[in-house]
């Protein structure tokens, strides 16, 4: 099998996405973080990573004025600043890019979008965890034209849900493919994907879900790595 190399941005919960895609044979990661100073690592990689973690600042969105509804210490302005770089380069460079959680956030508002800084005071439905440890599950409907759907061959499933924050504007190119019963986007793609590098965001946590076997955990990985071995 074709070995690759992909990038995996740091963040608090960094193995648990490691460990997920490098799983995999043929698969080599590297680390890529503002606070490893290692950015020209991304010229080694054939395909990256967003992990989840901070709130994206709302300045990044021209809404500073919404910083009050962010977590107090879960704003990271130099890490949204290093994956904005990394996600200019990957469109750059025709890498593919998979976005989980705050990786779909950050890629939207890349791409010109918009984020509800908080579900809850923006009168939606809790998506963050129940308690410390366990994430909430819900179900989605998959738009059954979309990329998405002709990669998990389903249009309804159950994902895993931690977060507060979500797209409110999609960004330009981009289109949702995925929502909640109450009609939080779950899932980003590109339009017009024919011609453009891979890219598949997503909201839930496939990294960690209880059912690896589920296809909106399994058939995700894959198409991602697929994407990247056939460059």
């Amino acid at each position: 099998m074709k070995k690759i190399t992909v990038g995996v941005a740091d963040c608090s919960k960094y193995e648990k996405y490691a460990s997920w895609i490098s799983c995999e044979p043929g698969v080599e990661i590297i680390k890529l973080g503002y606070a490893l100073n290692d950015f020209d690592e991304i010229k080694r990689c054939q395909g990256v990573l967003l992990t989840g973690g901070e709130d994206v600042h709302p300045r990044f969105y021209n809404r500073p004025d919404l910083l009050r509804f962010c977590y107090p210490d879960d704003v990271d302005e130099r890490r949204d600043e290093f994956d904005l770089k990394v996600i200019e380069y990957t469109q750059q460079h025709q890498m593919p890019l998979l976005g989980i959680c705050r990786g779909l956030q950050i890629a939207n508002v890349f791409f010109g979008g918009t984020l509800i800084p908080d579900l809850p005071s923006f009168g939606k439905y809790n998506h963050s965890k129940l308690g410390e440890s366990r994430d909430r599950y819900h179900s989605v409907s998959i738009d059954s034209q979309s990329q998405l759907s002709k990669i998990v061959s389903v249009t309804v499933g159950e994902v895993n849900s931690a977060h507060h924050q979500a797209v409110k504007h999609v960004g330009k190119g981009l289109v949702a493919n995925c929502f909640s019963s109450e009609g939080v986007i779950e899932g980003l793609e590109r339009i017009q994907p024919d011609g453009k590098p891979y890219l598949m965001l997503v909201q839930w946590h496939p990294e960690r879900m209880s059912d690896q076997a589920n296809p909106l955990t399994a058939t995700v990985k894959k198409s991602f790595l697929d994407e990247v071995r056939s460059l």
